[in-house]
């Protein structure tokens, strides 16, 4: 990290890139000390660390799919591997934004989406959303604030977590919701169809019986 802290963001760009494939230390460190030396320059590092992020993650997502568990297993702690499969079994759109802001590796997500088979454009939907927050809001705090706000970072971007993680469960909940009672509605309609064309078929049916007896 401090050889690359002396590129600046060409540097963040380098660690970012290779944050979403292997290295093991995230991004998010390298991008403090750099915007803690340069406030000023706090938003440019956050651009530069955001593209290079999603730049790579499709290189991750590929290693996935060509190698899968068995490169995770080797490159990443299990403990890591484990909680983000279970994240991705449960849901694997929210698994891409919320692990956005945990502690875990954003690499695991690129790498397990590959092995899942989670869909590629699907993966880089969620992830620029996700790591757009996670780059600029410690880009706008050290902006605003200056070297002040490396003692805000942490304690702020808790909080966005927080409220993150609990936006997007009420959206895929909502989500959910809706899309059970339009399931209903469909199930509804084509039993109500089902019922009609059937009643058809016995009125023609009699009709043709009185046919015959008459």
């Amino acid at each position: 990290m401090e050889w690359l802290e002396t590129f600046g963001a060409w540097g963040l760009a380098i660690h970012s890139f290779a944050d979403a494939i292997f290295f093991p230390i995230p991004a998010f460190f390298l991008q403090v000390s750099l915007s803690a030396v340069h406030p000023a320059s706090a938003l440019w590092l956050a651009t530069a660390g955001y593209v290079a992020c999603l730049l790579g993650t499709p290189i991750g997502y590929a290693l996935g799919r060509s190698v899968g568990t068995p490169l995770m297993n080797k490159l990443l702690k299990r403990s890591w591997v484990d909680a983000a499969t279970a994240m991705f079994q449960k849901n694997g759109q929210a698994a891409i934004l919320i692990g956005a802001f945990t502690p875990i590796p954003f690499k695991v997500f690129t790498i397990l989406s590959g092995s899942l088979h989670f869909p590629l454009w699907q993966l880089m939907a969620y992830a620029s959303l996700g790591r757009a927050v996670k780059f600029y809001v410690v880009g706008v705090l050290f902006y605003w604030y200056g070297q002040t706000a490396e003692g805000m970072v942490k304690e702020v971007t808790g909080y966005v977590a927080v409220a993150a993680v609990l936006l997007i469960g009420s959206f895929l909940l909502l989500r959910r919701r809706y899309m059970r009672k339009k399931r209903l509605r469909a199930e509804a309609a084509a039993a109500a169809e089902s019922n009609a064309s059937g009643g058809i078929e016995q009125e023609e049916g009699g009709k043709r019986l009185e046919g015959d007896a008459s």
